[in-house]
């Protein structure tokens, strides 16, 4: 029996999604360290909790006690962003194979990632650490308004300013409280469409590729409350369209150093056709892009994930049979859901295309996520068919908040 550890603070369904498809591998047996108590028996054969899920004395620790009882830890496993330098530390310590802590921190820090890849001649935007507000206005003036400035380590948009003016600048260089030791990170803002590239990799091979488009860009979403987020994989991804990006994301992630794992990587096209790389992640991608994934191929991604993480296997090639879409269903207005209305109206109009739909809760306090507060997820083989039920959902679908 293999002992697996899977790092989880918080038992998020998303979460346990990743965490059910690995307990049901063979001769597994999978180990929780959490924060927060699961409330799904029987996914972990053994359970330690921890008060900071993401301090990695305390992850350590936790590893030891439960290699002390089950024995020698086969993988250390875990899916969160924040999670992951820890997750390379953790498996030092147990001398546990995967991803190191120095190759999840290339991934983890923003501008060391950028630095790296225009190493290898891949293009990214332009980028310079914030240590001083000379070090803002030095890079306004290189690259001109507007800027983004946001963490570098940050993550789903969290804490990411779009800014058109010096003194925006000056104030969200306040509020990030940017210094010598703890520096924010501006980037060039890319006029630019969105789109994401997913991986599995083996021993450093690509051997799953998957695109996706915006619609729009997760900061302008995260801008403007009333605009309902869209992604959109089209069925046919090695066209022209597609194949530069492709090649492109292949590149990063061998200019990266990972061997084995997911990857989440957004990426812009120009106006002028131009590519130019927003930042690469090892870890599966969030907002149910796993899941859209399992639906555009019918094969389940999860399990795929833990094949990969724990068996260092790969069971594709998988065929690409549909385009999907999710619409993001976001609350109107600010406080608790109220109302979601002209729900039967949209299902009467896109139903026979819904895969599978969460609603937003009534009485639930509003998300402040892009992501919203529910979601409708639609497939069909033709991607127009999926774009115009993902225009008729927002645009019929009302969450209203008070």
């Amino acid at each position: 029996m293999r002992n697996v550890v899977f790092v989880a603070p918080f038992p998020l369904e998303a979460t346990m999604r990743f965490a059910r498809a690995a307990a049901g591998l063979k001769d597994v047996r999978l180990l929780g360290i959490v924060q927060e108590p699961t409330k799904e028996p029987g996914v972990y054969a053994d359970v330690v909790t921890v008060k900071d899920g993401l301090d990695t004395r305390q992850l350590i620790e936790a590893g030891r006690l439960l290699e002390k009882h089950h024995g020698k830890i086969h993988r250390v496993i875990g899916i969160l962003e924040p999670l992951q330098v820890q997750l390379g530390e953790l498996r030092t310590a147990l001398g546990v194979p995967g991803t190191d802590a120095a190759t999840a921190d290339l991934f983890r820090d923003k501008a060391r990632m950028k630095d790296e890849l225009r190493r290898h001649g891949l293009p990214c935007a332009r980028h310079k650490l914030l240590r001083t507000f000379a070090d803002a206005e030095a890079f306004a003036a290189e690259v001109g308004f507007p800027i983004v400035v946001k963490p570098p380590a940050g993550m789903g948009c969290k804490a990411t300013w779009r800014l058109n003016s010096m003194e925006e600048l000056r104030g969200a260089f306040g509020a990030i409280g940017a210094s010598p030791e703890r520096p924010a990170l501006a980037e060039e803002f890319l006029k630019a469409r969105e789109h994401s590239f997913d991986t599995i990799t083996i021993d450093g091979q690509v051997k799953f590729q998957s695109v996706s488009r915006y619609y729009p860009t997760p900061l302008e979403v995260m801008e403007t409350p009333w605009i309902q987020w869209v992604v959109v994989w089209p069925k046919v991804m090695n066209g022209p369209e597609y194949a530069d990006a492709c090649g492109l994301g292949v590149r990063a992630v061998k200019a990266l150093g990972l061997q084995t794992g997911f990857t989440h990587m957004e990426w812009f096209r120009r106006n002028d056709g131009s590519l130019a790389i927003g930042e690469i992640a090892a870890r599966p991608p969030g907002a149910h892009f796993v899941l859209a994934n399992s639906y555009a191929h019918d094969v389940d991604m999860y399990r795929a994930w833990a094949r990969a993480t724990v068996d260092d296997a790969f069971d594709g090639p998988y065929e690409r049979k549909y385009s999907v879409g999710v619409a993001y269903l976001r609350g109107m207005g600010r406080g608790r859901i109220t109302r979601v209305a002209n729900v039967d109206q949209a299902n009467a109009q896109v139903g026979r295309w819904v895969v599978e739909a969460r609603l937003p809760q009534v009485g639930a306090h509003k998300s402040d996520s892009y992501e919203g507060d529910g979601y409708v997820i639609v497939r069909d083989p033709d991607v127009e068919v999926v774009k115009k039920a993902m225009t008729t959902i927002i645009e019929t679908v009302r969450v209203e908040c008070a």
